[in-house]
């Protein structure tokens, strides 16, 4: 199977202008960026909860703690929310009613949890209906994996970000591009 795409900025843009056309132009935002930003898994962004990333005063955390049952391989870890995501996470949850800590962050059309498959639908829809080929739910976690990468994170740390135990699954996430060979030839 091949490996899900790497988005350019202008690829993501698209995905975002498409995304505001549709209904819950704010969730859908939030739930792109979540992706993009995070570099959670797609079962990992399903499962979030509004305890894991609001404080009881409303604000938005400055990090996620997942446990072990919101995780691929069974290890809890720690997610650092970039400060440009927080103004769109909170732009989406002024437009949630409910305070609860355990309901689901993101809602579906029924105002329910998403389940990871049917979050993996939706972003395949999602990229379809924005023209985007070769993109899948894992799109956005490549893409800040390598981004990471091209701007000189370390392996080891990126590693800890995605959650992996190995840095040679990380790797395997990089995607040499042009970008990233130009940057390297200019060291010389």
């Amino acid at each position: 199977m091949a490996q899900a795409k790497t988005l350019t900025q202008a690829e993501l843009d698209q995905v975002l202008r498409y995304a505001s056309t549709k209904q819950y132009p704010e969730r859908n935002r939030a739930l792109i960026l979540t992706s993009f930003y995070l570099g959670l898994r797609v079962a990992e962004i399903a499962l979030l909860k509004r305890g894991d990333l609001v404080n009881e005063d409303g604000t938005i955390k400055n990090e996620i703690r997942l446990h072990a049952s919101q995780t691929k391989g069974g290890h809890p870890r720690t997610v650092y929310i970039p400060e440009k995501l927080k103004p769109e996470l909170e732009r989406y949850l002024s437009t949630r009613h409910i305070k609860l800590p355990d309901v689901p962050f993101f809602h579906t059309d029924n105002r329910l949890g998403f389940t990871p498959n049917s979050l993996c639908v939706w972003f395949f829809g999602l990229y379809r209906g924005a023209g985007i080929s070769g993109a899948s739910s894992h799109s956005g976690r490549r893409t800040l994996i390598t981004s990471l990468a091209n701007k000189g994170v370390g392996v080891r740390v990126l590693a800890e970000i995605a959650g992996h135990r190995s840095i040679a699954v990380t790797q395997k996430y990089i995607d040499a591009n042009p970008e990233m060979m130009r940057n390297a030839m200019n060291l010389i």
